[in-house]
């Protein structure tokens, strides 16, 4: 039995697939790998050595044991109870980034932000809006991210990722299904890698034009706290901040969570505040839009795990 509650399931793990080449640990902590800086263990957290490790991995793992795929950590919030099952980290091997003439192709584990620097520095423009964006490449084609007037539908060629039976499987843009903050590919589908394409521009301007965006940024953003990102999909016809300030929740306390006072769709960790305190300030704002303007809230970060 784990410390977190659970069983040990990492032995029987590399028994079913002993030639797994990657780093697979039993209770690991997650809230360190978070945004929000909180949060339980993980029951067993596996790190592939590559693309073909994964798909091995997932060949040979039972059906029944619960899979999540953790990235940079930026849009979720993981709950004090922890995540049962395996979680599944891309590290540096998912990270390379290639260029090859207007294209870019990346793994899903390559920060948003190296993308755009990349893309900037081989003088492709169209990519600048992921510098905004405090994310992974797997993230934004799940999630559709998008900043700054473009999305990732908008610059996406093709992507490829592997099944929860192991078969490794390529998606057109057009087979993604892509809508606001959302794709219709199958939620257990792990992305792997994804190639961009932009048009030819000018470094210098392109470089600009990503300095304009960290300015913003920070002058409008809590970028220097602990926060998950956006906290809430912004509903059609509104943007969510308004919605939230009409609501009177800026600055919003509970526990050590706090409704930033600088934006306001922002749920921000003052130090010591619970993934309990985290959530439990997102209902309360949530109930108080849908009390004041009739409009319902939808979580954009992901709320994983069990409370305790």
């Amino acid at each position: 039995m784990t410390c977190g509650g659970w069983p040990d399931i990492t032995a029987d793990l590399r028994r079913r697939a002993p030639a797994l080449r990657g780093k697979l640990e039993a209770d690991v902590p997650l809230g360190p790998l978070t945004y929000f800086k909180t949060g339980g263990l993980a029951q067993a957290l596996f790190e592939p050595a590559d693309e073909a490790d994964l798909a091995t991995f997932l060949q040979h793992l039972d059906p029944a044991i619960p899979v999540l795929v953790l990235g940079l950590g930026s849009n979720i919030l993981v709950r004090d109870g922890g995540v049962e099952g395996v979680v599944i980290r891309l590290g540096k091997a998912f990270q390379e980034i290639a260029v090859e003439g207007s294209t870019l192709t990346a793994g899903a584990g390559a920060p948003l932000v190296k993308l755009a620097t990349a893309a900037a520095s081989a003088g492709i423009a169209g990519l600048a809006f992921y510098r905004g964006i405090p994310g992974a490449v797997g993230g934004a084609l799940r999630m559709n991210a998008g900043a700054y007037g473009s999305e990732t539908s908008r610059v996406l060629v093709s992507c490829r990722g592997i099944a929860r039976s192991g078969q490794i499987l390529s998606f057109a843009t057009s087979e993604m299904g892509y809508s606001y903050r959302h794709c219709r590919v199958a939620p257990d589908l792990i992305f792997t890698r994804a190639t961009f394409a932009g048009t030819a521009g000018d470094p210098e301007a392109i470089f600009a034009e990503m300095a304009e965006i960290t300015k913003s940024r920070a002058e409008t953003q809590p970028v220097s706290t602990r926060t998950g990102g956006s906290t809430f999909k912004n509903p059609p016809g509104h943007k969510a901040w308004e919605l939230i300030d009409r609501a009177g929740c800026r600055g919003l306390v509970h526990g050590d969570a706090q409704v930033s006072e600088l934006h306001c769709n922002f749920l921000v960790n003052r130090g010591k505040a619970t993934a309990a305190d985290l959530e439990t300030l997102g209902e309360t704002v949530r109930a108080r839009v849908l009390e004041t303007s009739g409009v319902t809230l939808d979580w954009e970060i992901l709320r994983v795990g069990v409370p305790l």
